[in-house]
């Protein structure tokens, strides 16, 4: 029988966040919802449903490695801030990626046979084809989570744990994590509300508003506690020298950073998620792009950026509107935000 969503699946109230044109032609529109909130839980912006939970997916990696500096590991092994941004990335398992993580694990005395996250090929075209000219096999290493899982192990092993079965809901590891992401989001983190992420560890849905409150938290200290609050900051810190760890490439995450880091700082997540910490105005933002597209919360993230942290930049400017070509080169239509989350019109479209 034909699928007809319900009432609960259709979101009501959510908002055009980017579209598409061809021709001259809107072809495809991208809806969802985004939420800016302060540290204090007040809502200075909210377009679409931002009360139904959603999953945060990889976008909450900075609050998983809040641990990793409240529990000792990092002083333990000697963690540089590379390994440290490493913890929070979705890298594209380039070779700097691999060997941080590598060299993450042996502090601990481990190899990457520790990892529970599962193997695929680098994200990134040029490292996959290399590995494969060469004739080596993808390795857990190159798992986009692989720096995360690394910052588990550690985890675990300073807090003098077994690291067997750290993805585990009940391992002492999972049991940290989900005690910081309750009391940073200020959601209960239960059996109810939690699944399974794509690198097999639990994952835990929270309303948008939820999730942009942690992200205000995160990105200034305020309502985290003082030993959280400094983890916060050395974790900004290290994302902010090092936005190739974060992503790579040509990425969204890395391409802003390395423009706007520390005044931005930016996490995107599976399934159209993305978050944003925005340090000096003491604010978070949530996005959910309901279709799961990237490129929607990515144009949906800069105009965000550019109207709420009040920043003029080349790569914000590309991602709210930018020319799309075809394969031989020859423009066709173009990518755009929405207007009204911009609050502004739209700048020329952007190569």
């Amino acid at each position: 029988m034909p699928f007809s969503a319900s009432p609960a699946d259709a979101h009501a109230g959510d908002v055009l966040l980017a579209e598409v044109t061809r021709g001259g032609r809107v072809e495809s529109r991208h809806c969802g919802a985004a939420a800016v909130v302060d540290a204090m839980g007040r809502t200075v912006f909210a377009a679409g449903d931002v009360a139904t939970a959603i999953f945060p997916r990889s976008t909450v990696k900075a609050l998983q490695a809040l641990p990793l500096l409240t529990e000792g590991a990092a002083e333990r092994f000697a963690l540089p801030d590379t390994a440290l941004a490493l913890a929070c990335a979705s890298h594209q398992g380039e070779p700097e990626h691999v060997a941080v993580a590598t060299d993450m694990l042996a502090r601990a005395g481990y190899d990457d046979g520790a990892l529970e996250c599962g193997v695929h090929w680098p994200l990134d075209s040029v490292a996959a084809r290399a590995l494969a000219a060469g004739g080596l096999p993808a390795r857990a290493l190159h798992n986009c989570c692989s720096g995360k899982h690394a910052g588990f192990v550690c985890l675990s092993c300073a807090g003098g744990h077994d690291p067997a079965g750290y993805v585990g809901a009940e391992h002492p590891v999972m049991q940290s994590v989900s005690r910081v992401l309750a009391a940073v989001t200020g959601i209960a983190h239960t059996r109810e509300n939690q699944g399974t992420d794509g690198c097999a560890i639990p994952t835990w849905a929270v309303p948008l508003d939820s999730l942009a409150l942690a992200f205000a938290r995160f990105a200034t200290g305020q309502r985290l506690g003082e030993a959280r609050a400094a983890a916060a900051a050395r974790l900004r810190a290290a994302i902010a020298a090092n936005p190739f760890m974060i992503a790579g490439t040509g990425q969204f995450d890395t391409r802003v950073m390395e423009a706007l880091a520390p005044r931005v700082l930016t996490k995107m997540g599976a399934e159209g998620v993305m978050v944003v910490a925005l340090p000096a105005q003491g604010l978070g933002i949530a996005i959910k792009c309901r279709d799961g597209g990237v490129r929607a919360a990515e144009a949906a993230a800069a105009a965000l950026i550019a109207r709420f942290g009040k920043e003029d930049s080349p790569v914000l400017r590309h991602y709210m509107r930018r020319t799309l070509f075809n394969w031989n080169g020859q423009p066709v239509g173009e990518l755009r935000a929405s207007s009204d989350l911009a609050g502004v019109c739209l700048p020329e479209s952007s190569s």
